[in-house]
């Protein structure tokens, strides 16, 4: 298959000794991210630029170092501590559900003494697990164990920045802030992602593995009627950032996956959010597979999976101005899942979905997913999102998008 040879010389995977994986870069055509001068990454770093780390300190100073420069990940990194260590100005969570409760303090925003305390616990916290990623820079893990949990790698204002083979687990905030107004009946919001891309360009993360670990959100608390969600993000693109291609990686047991363009607003990113999503695998992912603002965005051969029609949201989120360009992806939906809620309109008008199988229980069948919008909802999304990709290295028939994807995709997989 035309897929697993690309897999094959992308990956270092066939016989003989391969690559080093930090002096791979992006390959021409492979996505939005290979427009202009391509995506290198740190393959150029001299010896005196490759560091390999096992610790977050390492880490850090890797992170700080002059580039070009690779950093490669050695075992499991875990950046973060117990909340408690975080915690300052008097801030307590039963003191916070007590002073903060609609029931008694109504809907509006919290302010005082005690949010205070949360907003300055919160930023403790986040100076020690968020850390900046500069340009020119490649992070890879080392053969099928590299492993960060409780980080949150920022990629600000930067250009030509890799990400692979890493499993990312776990970046959570202590202290989410509850939102009255965020929807109907208020929202607890957190920080962190995994990977946050803001006003960064020409950008490649690939065969990585995104995880919470041991601790999902579907096993958090309720506090005042609404989910204690502790994570944000898997991998989000946002801010003016541009030029990214996504490939091969995992999405597992998730709620928000990626979201490409945070803000109604077009201010900064009119003309940017190109990105390209290919060979992913969404398993058991709940939204934002992706949600898109404003960016033409190229969604394909992607592997869905998704079984629970009680916690599933829905997989591509239409929303400003996006420009979705969808096709010869593979679904694969428990027997109560509504193929309807696929899409979910954010606010976009149209979008250009071609080529998808559906597969519920063992029979496969040709999917039309906005057309099952549209039979179940008003007013009807348009069918052509105005423009073709032609950056990508082929279209696979989505007959083999699931076993080429579910045996390849993730950390661990170019080792």
């Amino acid at each position: 298959m035309r897929s697993m040879l690309v897999f094959a010389l992308t990956a270092g995977i066939l016989a003989g000794p391969g690559p080093d994986p930090g002096r791979q870069v992006l390959g021409p055509g492979d996505g939005w991210g290979s427009h202009g001068a391509g995506t290198t990454g740190g393959s150029a770093a001299p010896a005196a630029n490759v560091h390999t780390v096992s610790t977050r300190d390492q880490l850090v100073a890797a992170l700080s170092a002059p580039s070009p420069k690779i950093i490669k990940i050695r075992g499991t990194i875990d950046g973060n501590l117990p909340c408690s260590s975080y915690t300052t100005g008097g801030y307590s969570l039963d003191a916070y559900l007590q002073a903060y409760d609609p029931a008694t303090w109504g809907r509006v925003d919290p302010s005082g003494p005690l949010e205070e305390a949360r907003a300055a616990s919160a930023a403790r916290q986040t100076a020690h697990i968020k850390l900046k990623v500069g340009s020119n820079t490649t992070i890879v893990g080392e053969g099928r164990t590299a492993r960060i949990k409780g980080v949150n790698l920022h990629v600000d204002k930067a250009d030509n920045v890799i990400i692979r083979n890493i499993t990312f687990e776990d970046a959570h905030d202590c202290f989410p802030q509850w939102d009255p107004l965020d929807g109907a009946e208020g929202n607890w919001n957190s920080l962190y992602d995994n990977i946050s891309l803001t006003g960064s360009t020409h950008v490649w993360v690939d065969h990585n593995t995104f995880t919470d670990g041991a601790n999902p959100d579907s096993a958090q608390p309720v506090h005042f009627g609404r989910p204690w969600q502790v994570h944000d993000g898997q991998l989000d693109i946002t801010s003016g950032s541009d030029l990214v291609t996504a490939s091969w990686n995992r999405f597992t047991g998730h709620d928000k996956t990626m979201l490409i363009g945070s803000t109604n607003n077009p201010s900064q990113d009119l003309g940017k959010l190109r990105v390209t999503v290919h060979h992913n695998h969404f398993e058991n992912t709940l939204q934002r597979l992706p949600r898109v603002r404003f960016g033409q965005v190229h969604v394909y051969n992607n592997y869905y999976e998704v079984y629970d029609p009680a916690s599933f949201v829905y997989a591509l989120g239409v929303g400003v101005q996006s420009q979705i360009y969808s096709e010869n992806n593979f679904y694969r939906l428990g027997r109560g899942v509504d193929p309807a809620k696929i899409l979910y309109n954010w606010g976009g008008t149209t979008l250009t979905a071609r080529g998808d199988l559906l597969r519920v229980g063992g029979t496969v069948t040709p999917f039309d997913p906005i057309a099952a919008y549209n039979a179940a909802n008003d007013p009807d999304l348009g069918a052509d999102a105005g423009w073709t990709p032609t950056l990508h290295t082929g279209v696979d028939p989505a007959s083999e998008v699931h076993k080429d994807v579910s045996r390849h995709a993730g950390a661990g997989e170019i080792a």
